[in-house]
């Protein structure tokens, strides 16, 4: 099983086991018998070889895969070939639906043409389309005589659009001038993987992407070397002489940094060289590598130097489009600023108005009294009666605040009396169990001298024991 077929298999939805059979199959008599079986078909095979195209693993002439470009060939059908169904037998049909319905195009066309593809204008001609197919079905020339179809190339739409995508989002964020503006050797190196993966955009998807943001989504401005980005507030996009000498700049710049990097390398590898060489006492090898070393560190000053010259140039080129780009919104400004005091009329209109409102309004504060004047007397506030009013609420609420502070403060002094009375009931139950431990020592200490008289009375009446017994008391049998 090939790399395509297995990345097909295992990755569309549409391509099941039990699917196989019917996309494998000449379908096209299901134009008519199956309409929606046939539209399935044809969807399943596109949506297929563009994700396939994508992943770069449609089959390829050179080492690198087209990823914008699909190559429908006699090689593309054996790489989709299986064991118990064989090649699929209407791919052509599916390429040629593809094209009547404007999601491939053929890559000649597309990039010849001058008429962006979304016009309605854009269509292949009858004709193309039934010499296409009558090619792809081998009647008439295309086609070998072992039935292997012809060589034809497609631009896939859908890769295409989506590659665009990728890159308007990248340069969404780049609003000074310089930063918009690549040499097309720049372009192909700041976007080889646009689409996310690890395989690169070849040149013939880089023609295809350049010609789509130029002509059919208007986003850049492409003179066959230089390309520039349209900014957000142009309407029209040209490229200047400015544009040209800033694209190649930055391209000398690029190109002087990668020799710098290669010759720093070199210097290293050649000093490892020289070492080595001492080491083992070869002192030809080590003055041959020394003397390159000092060429190579020599060019590398040079160059260093060139470079950091044509750096301070782009700065100053930087420094004066910004300053450009500053002077074009002061001179925008300064006219909106003109218009909008040409409105305004100038200072003495200002002044007139002013004057005329302020009367107005006093004719407004007139008016208001005599309908004051002419209405119903019981209407009219009295604003005396509003400060009595306003007092009296006022008092109210220093009422009720002072009474919620005297409970308050009452509560507080009851929680300290009752504190004060359990710290006298402890101190009194202190003094009590201190009165009793004090009794009880009385008591004891009573109770010893008794016990000591008692003891000295029995001693003196007690006889004295014969010094025999003392003595046989203390004395131990010999052993």
């Amino acid at each position: 099983m090939s790399e395509l077929l297995d990345f097909i298999l295992n990755r569309e939805d549409q391509f099941r086991t039990a699917r196989l059979p019917s996309l494998y199959s000449d379908f096209r008599r299901l134009r008519t018998t199956n309409p929606d079986g046939y539209a399935i078909n044809i969807s399943a095979w596109r949506m297929a070889l563009a994700h396939a195209a994508r992943a770069g693993l449609i089959p390829a002439q050179g080492p690198r895969h087209d990823l914008l470009v699909l190559r429908f060939s006699g090689e593309l059908q054996q790489a989709l070939e299986t064991k118990q169904w064989g090649q699929p037998l209407a791919l052509g049909t599916v390429i040629n639906e593809a094209v009547a319905r404007r999601e491939m195009f053929p890559l000649k066309d597309f990039l010849v043409s001058t008429e962006s593809i979304y016009n309605r204008s854009w269509v292949i001609t009858p004709w193309q389309a039934i010499s296409w197919s009558l090619r792809q079905l081998g009647i008439v020339g295309g086609a070998s005589q072992t039935g292997n179809l012809s060589l034809g190339r497609f631009v896939v739409l859908a890769n295409v659009e989506e590659a665009a995508n990728a890159i308007r989002r990248q340069m969404s964020g780049r609003t000074n001038r310089v930063d918009r503006v690549f040499s097309k050797d720049m372009f192909t190196k700041e976007f080889p993987r646009v689409l996310g993966g690890m395989e690169e955009l070849s040149d013939s998807d880089f023609a295809v992407l350049l010609t789509f943001l130029a002509r059919d989504k208007r986003e850049i401005a492409f003179d066959g070397k230089t390309i520039k980005f349209k900014a957000p507030s142009d309407s029209v996009i040209t490229i200047t002489t400015e544009d040209t000498t800033i694209a190649s700049l930055k391209s000398i710049i690029a190109d002087l940094s990668q020799q710098i990097s290669s010759l720093a390398f070199r210097i290293d590898t050649l000093s490892t060289v020289a070492r080595n060489a001492v080491s083992g006492k070869n002192r030809v090898s080590a003055l041959a590598s020394l003397r390159s070393k000092k060429i190579a560190e020599t060019t590398l000053s040079r160059r260093s130097e060139t470079l950091a010259q044509l750096e301070q140039v782009y700065t100053n080129i930087e420094r004066a489009v910004d300053q450009v780009e500053i002077v074009r919104v002061m001179e925008a400004s300064t006219a909106v600023l003109k218009g909008l005091h040409a409105e305004v009329g100038g200072a003495e209109r200002v002044e007139q108005v002013v004057e005329e409102l302020r009367e107005e309004m006093g004719n407004v504060g007139e008016v208001g009294e005599i309908i004051a004047e002419a209405g119903d007397p019981s209407l009219i506030v009295d604003d005396e009666e509003v400060d009595d009013e306003l007092e009296a609420m006022e008092r109210e609420e220093k009422e009720k605040k002072d009474e919620a502070e005297a409970q308050e403060t009452a509560r507080r002094l009851a929680t300290l009396d009752k504190e004060n009375i359990e710290i006298k009931k402890i101190a009194a139950e202190g003094e009590k169990r201190r009165q009793e431990n004090v009794e009880s020592q009385n008591g004891l200490e009573g109770s010893t001298a008794a016990l000591g008289g008692m003891s000295l009375e029995e001693a003196q009446t007690t006889p004295t024991k014969p010094a025999n017994d003392a003595i046989e008391c203390t004395t131990l049998p010999a052993t």
